[in-house]
């Protein structure tokens, strides 16, 4: 049996030949948290572009609940999505994607332990980022480099215990797994994260620009607190993704002759 390769080869990262082909071959086919329901309001209009897809989610008061339902801007019609009964809302951009639980199998279970209604939304941030975006994500799921980069987390959650459990596309990364309920730590291939502790939920996703290089990055922030103490939060939280985006040069390892001349000598990095 051949030994299955790791990481990626540094030409995923580079090539635009891969990065159209993962926009055929997993975005088209995938699932994409959006945010809580708490995150869209009746009658107002949220939008979203995922692998140059642009969607519309808009919320509507049904019996006193949250219900959110997603459209296609090109032509109005409606996305396949899904809303769980703890309150998180993801949607499709394609209808190349299989059912929500065919997708994600046991993540309803897990979330239905939660309840994400009583967060307000408090905040959203965007920029871009100068990497491809599984650049992000392979640092959210390694997570080699929190000890060292992340001297705040390190504080709260030590990483001598750090261990990551994989299902079917999706993650949980558990900073002691004596202590499930000591926080709540989700990657939802390929591309979004849902980050529940100290005191407020965050939520980032990494979206492919149509430069193979490029990402766009957007935030959510929730949180029950009051101003002032949100702002604590908030500074918290964003330290961490700030010292994250300082892998950005990393990305321009890839152009260095070794990685763009011979990118059979690349297939151990990520």
């Amino acid at each position: 049996m051949a030994v299955l390769q790791k990481t990626l080869p540094a030409t995923w990262y580079t090539s635009d030949k891969y990065h159209k082909l993962e926009r055929k071959a997993v975005f088209l086919r995938s699932w994409f948290f959006l945010g809580t329901v708490n995150k869209f309001k009746t009658g107002q209009a949220v939008g979203y572009e995922i692998a140059q897809v642009k969607l519309t989610a808009r919320g509507e008061d049904l019996a006193g609940e949250i219900t959110v339902r997603v459209f296609f801007d090109q032509n109005g019609e409606e996305v396949q999505s899904h809303q769980t009964r703890s309150g998180l809302v993801f949607t499709t951009i394609s209808s190349d994607a299989p059912s929500f639980n065919e997708f994600f199998p046991g993540l309803e279970e897990l979330l239905e332990s939660y309840d994400f209604k009583k967060l307000p939304h408090r905040r959203k941030l965007h920029y871009t980022g100068k990497y491809n975006w599984k650049t992000m994500i392979d640092g959210f799921q390694e997570c080699l480099h929190c000890q060292y980069c992340h001297p705040g987390l390190s504080k709260l959650y030590p990483t001598e215990t750090y261990h990551v459990v994989n299902h079917q596309n999706w993650s949980r990364h558990y900073s002691d797994p004596k202590f499930e309920d000591d926080g709540l730590f989700l990657y939802f291939f390929p591309n979004t994260t849902l980050n529940l502790y100290n005191g407020g939920m965050s939520s980032f996703r990494a979206c492919p620009s149509p430069e193979v290089g490029v990402s766009r990055m957007e935030f959510d922030y929730y949180n029950d607190n009051s101003a002032d103490e949100f702002e604590v939060y908030y500074k918290f939280v964003r330290e961490v993704a700030d010292e994250d985006g300082n892998f950005e040069p990393s990305q321009r390892d890839w152009g260095f002759p070794l990685s763009a001349n011979r990118p059979q000598d690349g297939d151990g990095s990520a």
